[in-house]
């Protein structure tokens, strides 16, 4: 949850396990990231990721996004999951979903999602 200097809910985000099949995927794509060849593997949903629109144009969808990324990427290092998956509302969350790298499921247009690998290019562990 983001709180505002104020003390408002300036926005907030879920996360939830869930998972993908693994045949709704591209097979190269499956091979390119060396992902198991289960039926189905592990990855994180967010449900819910909104902002109060008092605060729209002040980067808080992206700021949250940013956070449960890195967030999914930190329980990933302790359950398995292969991806960040996301149901795109709209049109508008969608352009939001695939500018930040979010890949659409072929056969599911507003169903998204985002490597685990990229994400950790993006956010690597720290140094210990």
């Amino acid at each position: 949850m983001l709180v505002s200097e104020d003390n408002r809910i300036a926005g907030y985000y879920t996360l939830s396990s869930d998972n993908i099949r693994t045949d709704d995927l591209p097979p190269e794509l499956v091979k390119q990231l060396k992902l198991p060849r289960y039926p189905a593997i592990g990855a994180t949903l967010i449900g819910r990721l909104a902002g109060d629109l008092s605060f729209r144009g002040q980067g808080i969808g992206e700021v949250l996004l940013i956070d449960a990324l890195k967030v999914a990427l930190a329980i990933s290092w302790k359950i398995a999951s292969a991806a960040v998956v996301v149901d795109a509302k709209d049109d508008d969350a969608y352009r939001f979903y695939t500018e930040f790298g979010f890949m659409a499921f072929p056969e599911t247009k507003n169903r998204l999602f985002l490597p685990m690998q990229t994400i950790e290019k993006l956010f690597p562990e720290p140094a210990s």
